[in-house]
């Protein structure tokens, strides 16, 4: 019996993973459950579940943080959305405890400082990101032979918008993904195709790849959810539906797999797979997002921040869509990086993003 910690249990990825434990109740125990302002939906988990502690967002960072490091608790799945998942997430990997990840923020901003916490916690890190657990489980530990690792994105609910249509592009047109159902944060960072590029930075220090072999093709369907291409010409990939409980039972179940409550994928029904290069053009968030990751230092983190920052004021239609990465763009322009030790030095550099980014806006 694994006992879990959700952190971010009233988000899309913690329901989902609620819905995967309820499935199992042979094989996991919701020992904590975390969320944000979403108290009665809290209660309903709570009440269901009986976990030993129950942390809502005004019982500040502090109870976060117990509930991640437990001592009887042996998964954290980190789900708080952006860099407000920081300090729980490496609490956790510090604490030596399998954190599945979902917080992409806290490699994005923070990879040297989380790596090494995992170091030292002798933890493990296993991604929930449907893309990078494809990874996980395609390269099963084998880096030598790799050529490369292909990132498969959506491409959004803008795929084949001109750039004069993305310049009138509403809050509601943008929250319409085709294939997923997610937070409206992701899902805008999906529109913009910034979320691709954070995962190219996630990639990188999960994997421990450099840049130049973590690519990305667009791939509408959402059927193959990433692949490695090896030395001997083999590519290798891993399908599904597009649904989060199958990586999110992969992550808690490893290296078991056990069943998720998700339909089974039935190749004869499937619409033609298709691939398509990014336009960088139209959705310059990746270039951004690959060359922060090349300078290195605290170019991430304020990339991130900035993009929270530019993300929220578009959800809260006081700048248009093509504004968002407008902003990250010259806050990362007027950026002087410094490097980054420790989870101090990632925050220092995150709250300088985002006071950059409020005066720009």
């Amino acid at each position: 019996m694994k006992k879990i910690a959700i952190l971010g249990s009233t988000g899309s990825i913690g329901c989902s993973a609620l819905d995967v434990i309820r499935s199992h109740p042979d094989r996991f125990k919701v020992e904590a459950l975390v969320a944000g302002s979403n108290t009665e939906l809290l209660a309903r988990q709570a009440a269901e579940f009986r976990p030993r502690l129950v942390v809502s967002k005004k019982d500040g960072e502090a109870a976060q943080i117990e509930a991640a490091t437990l001592p009887d608790v042996d998964i954290v799945l980190s789900a708080i959305v952006g860099a407000a998942g920081l300090k729980p997430t490496y609490a956790a990997l510090k604490a030596g405890k399998r954190v599945a990840l979902a917080n992409k923020e806290s490699l994005v901003a923070a990879g040297a400082v989380m790596t090494k916490a995992k170091r030292e916690g002798a933890a493990e890190l296993i991604p929930v990101d449907s893309e990078h657990s494809a990874i996980h489980q395609v390269l099963n530990g084998n880096l030598k032979e790799v050529v490369q690792i292909i990132l498969t994105a959506s491409g959004g609910p803008f795929r084949t918008w001109s750039k004069e249509k993305l310049e009138k592009a509403t809050k509601s047109e943008a929250l319409k993904h085709p294939n997923w159902k997610m937070g409206e944060k992701i899902t805008i960072d999906s529109a913009t195709l910034m979320n691709k590029g954070l995962e190219i930075i996630e990639a990188h220090w999960l994997f421990d790849l450099p840049p130049e072999k973590i690519t990305v093709k667009v791939h509408p369907q959402s059927i193959i959810h990433s692949l490695v291409e090896y030395v001997d010409g083999s590519v290798l990939a891993q399908m599904g539906l597009p649904d989060m409980k199958t990586p999110i039972a992969y992550a808690l179940a490893y290296p078991d797999r056990i069943s998720a409550p998700v339909p089974p994928l039935d190749l004869t029904k499937m619409a033609p797979l298709t691939f398509e290069e990014p336009d960088m053009e139209r959705f310059p968030a990746l270039s951004l997002a690959k060359t922060a990751l090349k300078k290195g230092k605290t170019y991430p983190a304020v990339l991130n921040g900035a993009n929270e920052i530019a993300v929220y004021a578009f959800l809260e239609e006081k700048i248009s869509f093509l504004d968002i990465v407008k902003t990250v763009e010259k806050v990362l322009e007027r950026h002087k990086p410094f490097e980054m030790n420790t989870l101090d030095d990632v925050l220092a550099a995150d709250s300088e993003a985002r006071r950059k980014a409020l005066e720009l806006l």
